[in-house]
């Protein structure tokens, strides 16, 4: 009795430390690039844009690789500046049929003129998808960390783990007024809000 018990709780434990939240997604990487586009158009960036907070298509933080020079190559539309980033961990991943993220080990995109960073620093990266493909708006759609576990690194896992439900960053709005983007999240917790209230709302009226 007393081994089968010690069985028991022996798998109960393991059963525990086993289970991985929806951020904790393993990669088998692929020497390959992932070209991003940008979408240099969109009026905001960051993690939290859109009116209730637009679904995060791709996040991820890696370290960034190169920086070539900015150049004028895309016209008077924006100043260009290709950078490679190396990826490390990948937090989500939004299927977009062929076009789905397939594990490469590296991204590039030409959103990095005037976002102060340099070859070398540690990244967190939110990008959206358009037109069937992943996006990115540059500006704040890439911070730098000081480390992969930096305290903006586990806000975001938890507003991922929790389907981008804005009421678990508040305890957060710190970090992210600290840069710049706590009006942001109060916007999005505000639309939740209110939409929570008219489906409330509309039980109570059918009851």
């Amino acid at each position: 009795m007393g081994i089968n018990k010690a069985f028991f709780f022996a798998l109960l434990i393991f059963g525990c430390t086993s289970k991985k939240s929806k951020s904790d997604i393993d990669i088998t990487f692929t020497p390959d690039t992932l070209n991003v586009g940008y979408t240099y158009w969109w009026p905001e960036s960051g993690p939290f844009i859109g009116e209730c907070g637009n679904e995060l298509s791709l996040v991820f933080t890696g370290s960034i690789k190169a920086l070539k020079e900015p150049n004028d190559d895309p016209g008077p539309l924006y100043t260009s500046q290709e950078g490679i980033i190396e990826i490390d961990r990948v937090f989500k991943i939004k299927a977009l049929g062929e076009n789905t993220y397939a594990n490469q080990k590296f991204m590039v995109t030409d959103c990095f003129h005037g976002l102060g960073l340099n070859i070398g620093d540690q990244v967190i990266v939110f990008c959206y998808d358009y037109e069937g493909g992943y996006s990115i708006p540059g500006g704040k759609s890439i911070l730098k960390v000081t480390s992969l576990d930096d305290p903006l690194v586990e806000s975001i896992k938890k507003y991922i783990d929790s389907n981008q439900d804005p009421r678990v960053l508040q305890e957060d709005i710190t970090l992210w007024t600290d840069k710049e983007m706590g009006s942001a999240v109060e916007k999005i917790s505000a639309c939740h809000e209110e939409m929570s209230s008219m489906n409330n709302t509309h039980i109570d009226i059918n009851n």
